[in-house]
């Protein structure tokens, strides 16, 4: 079995509420040909509140790529013990029940990763198995589901740590203007997440199967344009038609598994705005309250790229909305434009 636990999620001090961003898009940017546009857009997107690591106006500063780089290695020392401590209490495992970390981030690069200072500082094992994924975007955090439950499929004696860790506000451009941009600045926010995937559990999230699909010709729809000042977001207005290529993969892969999607327990899905979630209600042919946790994930803390999808599920678990036997969908959407998706039972 490949059992994934109760998720631990957090976020970072500071808050930027949907007025901040609209008040701040008009101030910087006054005499923009689009701005009625953007604001539009921003106030369409679901977001109401939003946590950054830093105050806004450092927020909006470029101080350079090493300093950013800094400021993420500092957050990383600042938040990851805890986090990690947490989620495994929630699982009920130690460090050294630990075979593979699979740490997931697109918004900070290192070499090594994460995973070696978390070997030399918070006591894991020197024998780890390193699973850093970096390139996956917002599908990033349905792909380390997967990738971590293949792992313990083929070592069903062993656990895995998923870490997922994001500051998005790192990754922002003042010089950069065009409408993508600007609604990628007030949509996205920072959060940290970790959660085990064991071998062997009594409770949790099984997961049974795990899939991936990449839209053809839709690689520069959402992607890294790679600058001096470090990595400029760019999205294409076309994602919000994503859908409709990416569910019949999604359909087929349920029902190969003799499940229908009209009658699906829930649906933890990462996207990037309330569209591809109506879109996925129905194309999915779903009751549109499954979408209840990936719309209060992003209206409450914005898009958190990777780490919005364990949003969702610490909001599942927290209400318990499911009982054992519960089957649903873990699904995610990001540059590619690819999803990854697995199906799950409730223990």
């Amino acid at each position: 079995m490949s059992v994934l636990c109760r998720p631990a999620v957090q976020f970072p001090e500071y808050e930027v509420t949907l007025k901040d961003t609209l008040e701040t898009a008009r101030r910087l940017h006054p005499e923009h040909p689009r701005l009625d546009t953007v604001l539009r857009l921003i106030e369409n997107t679901g977001v109401r509140t939003r946590r950054v690591l830093q105050p806004l106006e450092l927020t909006l500063r470029h101080p350079g790529v090493a300093v950013r780089t800094g400021l993420y290695w500092e957050a990383v020392r600042a938040h990851l013990p805890g986090l990690v401590t947490e989620a495994l209490e929630r699982a009920e495992v130690s460090r050294d029940q630990i075979d593979a970390v699979t740490f997931v981030s697109c918004t900070g690069f290192t070499m090594p990763s994460p995973i070696v200072w978390m070997i030399n500082e918070l006591g894991f094992s020197t024998r780890l198995d390193q699973i850093p994924l970096a390139q996956l975007g917002c599908a990033a955090g349905s792909g380390a589901i997967s990738a971590s439950a293949r792992y313990c499929r083929a070592h069903p004696d062993r656990n895995v740590l998923i870490v997922a860790f994001e500051l998005c506000s790192l990754c922002y451009q003042p010089g950069d203007t065009d409408v993508g941009a600007l609604l990628s600045a007030g949509l996205f926010g920072d959060g940290f997440a970790a959660a085990v995937m064991r071998g062997t559990a009594r409770s949790g999230l099984r997961i049974e199967r795990s899939a991936s699909e990449t839209v053809s010709n839709t690689a520069d729809w959402i992607s890294y344009d790679v600058r001096d000042t470090g990595f400029h977001f760019r999205l294409d207005s076309r994602v919000r038609h994503t859908m409709r290529g990416v569910t019949p993969a999604i359909t087929k892969f349920v029902e190969e598994a003799g499940w229908s999607t009209g009658e699906l327990d829930f649906v933890l899905a990462h996207a990037g705005g309330p569209r591809i979630l109506d879109d996925l209600t129905r194309f999915l042919n779903i009751d549109p309250a499954l979408h209840r946790f990936s719309r209060a994930a992003l209206a409450e803390h914005g898009n958190t790229a990777s780490v919005l999808i364990f949003d969702s599920l610490a909001r599942f678990w927290d209400e318990g909305a499911a009982g054992p036997g519960a089957r649903g969908v873990v699904a995610g959407f990001g540059p590619g434009v690819s999803a990854d998706f697995s199906l799950g039972v409730v223990l």
